[in-house]
């Protein structure tokens, strides 16, 4: 039974990451994620419902328009592979239970600005604004998190990128701090400890690594969401344990 609950969520994840590639590619360009319906960016032409089914679609087609043939992206596979199996893993260890759908709503967030901001370096307004107020409310009826721990959290993760970047004259973008402050609005204060500390570290192997490998200096951006939004998950799906083990191994 908890198997078949969790593989349906794996399938609703692979069709909600349909969707959540037309996010990724229409939100950039500030452009309606439902109307018009899914199309080819090449040729315009409508994609029928047997060319969207998600992953198989893609592989049937051999990564290629039906019509112009034109190339399609892996990150559109890739990406609803991502949520299938985080919807999968949320699920495993949250349960049915009434944070869960507020959980996958975030994960979905997540994704979207991950891949948008990789590839854009941009983090959508769209998302972050209005996600922090239902952060608050998700927090004060529906998460264990609660409205003061995710009014410290908001503080924290917001407040405290702010402050970096008025030190660092703009060495953090705004999008960066309101997505932290979303994050500290649905998670509280703790998880922002753990995703600044997890991205930052993330950050840091990757800004060595390009400038080792590809040669690029400090003046060279490297977009933070990605790596903030692999924090996040970690803070959500393994927080408590880290902060249990943390003061153990303190004690």
């Amino acid at each position: 039974m908890e198997f078949g609950i969790n593989a349906a969520a794996f399938l609703f994840g692979l069709a909600v990451g349909s969707f959540l590639n037309v996010c990724i590619y229409r939100l950039p360009k500030q452009e309606s994620v439902v109307f018009p319906a899914s199309h080819c960016p090449g040729c315009g032409s409508s994609i029928r419902w047997h060319d969207n089914i998600p992953v198989l679609s893609y592989l049937v087609l051999g990564g290629r328009c039906r019509h112009c043939k034109a190339s399609i992206s892996w990150q559109y596979p890739m990406v609803e592979l991502a949520t299938g199996v985080l919807f999968f893993v949320a699920v495993a260890i949250f349960g049915v239970s009434q944070e869960t759908p507020v959980y996958l709503l975030l994960l979905s967030a997540l994704i979207v600005i991950a891949v948008i901001d990789l590839e854009h370096q941009i983090i959508p307004d769209r998302i972050t604004l209005p996600g922090i107020p239902l952060g608050l409310i998700c927090s004060t009826f529906l998460l264990p998190t609660g409205l003061v721990d995710a009014l410290i959290g908001l503080a924290a993760g917001g407040g405290g990128f702010y402050l970096i970047a008025v030190i660092s004259r703009g060495g953090m973008g705004g999008g960066d701090i309101k997505l932290m402050a979303m994050l500290g609005a649905f998670l509280g204060w703790k998880a922002i400890i753990i995703t600044t500390l997890i991205g930052s570290l993330m950050g840091a192997i990757v800004g060595i690594f390009l400038m080792a490998v590809k040669g690029r200096g400090r003046k060279h951006a490297v977009p933070f969401g990605p790596f903030l939004a692999t924090g996040a998950l970690v803070a959500l799906f393994w927080g408590e344990q880290l902060v249990t083990w943390y003061t153990g191994f303190q004690l």
